[in-house]
């Protein structure tokens, strides 16, 4: 199994200069994490509209930054080393070709694309341009989050890891108006962590999405998707947008069971692990010897995690690193095509009230996205044998049923 190459930049002394595509509410929050870390620069600000760059530029304090409408001008101008992508979905397409197009590296925002097609297409423009293309998962840098990934070799062969998610916010504007705001918009969080918890890819899923009657929200804002994740681990996603009181933190409870204990995690605190008795199991005898010298009770961050940044800023880290250095990062683009996946194979299933197998869901997106691609990708997406094989170009590739 081959990894994706891309260009890296080694380190001469100095941080990568960024240049940031779009001036919304995300933006504020990735301009604080560019200017407060040691590894990047701000470059400069695109926007379509040239005075919401100058505001975010300027309430953020620096407002000699340049800025512009325009990304190839302004790269041309600020000659940047990368490009933070935080526009919406629907622009993510065609920033990132034009960033990949004009050699330079791409941190985006998730999700990935605003179609499966799309995502395919990007994954292949990056293998065409030569150029790193990372997805932001920003919920995966948590520190407790990490401490459970740390435990689950604890707990044996896993076999049920389950999400519950309660809150009740009231957004306004476009999220109040979709047809699936939670699967759409939030569920792609939890997916992909249960991704990374397991190390394991999606089957197939069984979802079903409905609207409580007292839901301000005019689509579905509650759902309950099951996947089977390769080797026959369950994942079940239970979560609603319109469940006031006894709220869940925002990045839900958790809960994973194996055949040696169970972890959980609310959230928000150190997880919590319970390793059932030695001989209550059928362990082997190796696996027996580590249960019982195993630490129980609350589990602390791995060592080097506590200190590390957390969030956004994680994420900008793990992009620099990738780049000084050629290690395949978390969220690089053909692996996290499958976390988007999972988003639209739940809401495909909730639509057809049946199960969906994700693999031929891909195979599909594969040929909508050779029917429209124009640009250089278009030979790379031609040149795949199929989606599975191509996005197998990450250490963990689609796996199909049977």
């Amino acid at each position: 199994m081959r990894s994706p190459s891309f260009r890296t930049m080694p380190p001469d002394g100095g941080p990568l200069r960024v240049l940031v595509v779009g001036a919304g509410a995300m933006a504020r929050v990735w301009l604080r994490a560019v200017l407060a870390s040691p590894d990047t620069v701000l470059a400069g600000v695109v926007d379509l509209v040239p005075a919401a760059a100058e505001a975010l530029v300027r309430r953020a304090g620096v407002p000699e930054t340049p800025t512009g409408p325009e990304l190839a001008a302004l790269a041309t101008a600020t000659r940047p080393d990368a490009v933070v992508d935080v526009t919406v979905p629907e622009a993510h397409l065609p920033v990132t070709l034009e960033a990949l197009s004009l050699g330079l590296p791409v941190l985006g925002e998730k999700p990935v694309a605003a179609t499966l097609p799309e995502a395919l297409r990007l994954a292949a423009a990056s293998e065409a341009a030569g150029e790193l293309f990372m997805v932001s998962q920003s919920r995966r840098y948590d520190r407790h989050l990490a401490a459970l990934r740390d435990r689950v070799p604890l707990l044996g062969r896993p076999g049920i890891l389950t999400t519950d998610f309660f809150r009740a916010p009231h957004f306004g504007g476009f999220r109040e108006t979709m047809a699936h705001p939670l699967l759409l918009d939030m569920a792609i969080h939890p997916f992909d962590t249960a991704r990374w918890l397991l190390d394991a890819d999606p089957v197939s899923v069984r979802c079903e999405a409905y609207n409580p009657s007292w839901s301000w929200y005019a689509g579905d804002a509650a759902a309950t998707a099951v996947f089977e994740m390769a080797g026959g681990i369950r994942y079940v996603y239970n979560g609603s947008w319109c469940s006031a009181g006894l709220e869940t933190s925002w990045n839900g409870a958790w809960r994973l069971s194996g055949e040696l204990g169970s972890a959980t995690w609310d959230g928000e605190h150190p997880p919590e692990v319970e390793l059932c008795e030695v001989d209550a199991v059928p362990s082997s005898e190796g696996e027996a010897g580590q249960a019982a010298d195993a630490p129980q009770g609350v589990a602390d961050a791995p060592q080097g995690v506590a200190d590390a940044p957390q969030g956004v800023a994680g994420a900008l880290a793990e992009f620099v690193r990738a780049l000084r250095t050629g290690t395949v990062p978390a969220g690089e683009v053909h692996g996290n095509v499958l976390s988007l996946a999972m988003v639209k194979a739940a809401v495909a299933s909730a639509q057809r009230d049946r199960r969906v197998h994700i693999g031929p869901l891909i195979e599909e997106a594969l040929t909508e996205a050779r029917k429209a691609a124009t640009g250089p990708e278009a030979a790379r997406l031609h040149a795949w044998p199929s989606a599975s094989e191509a996005l197998a170009a990450t250490p963990r590739g689609l796996h199909r049923a049977g």
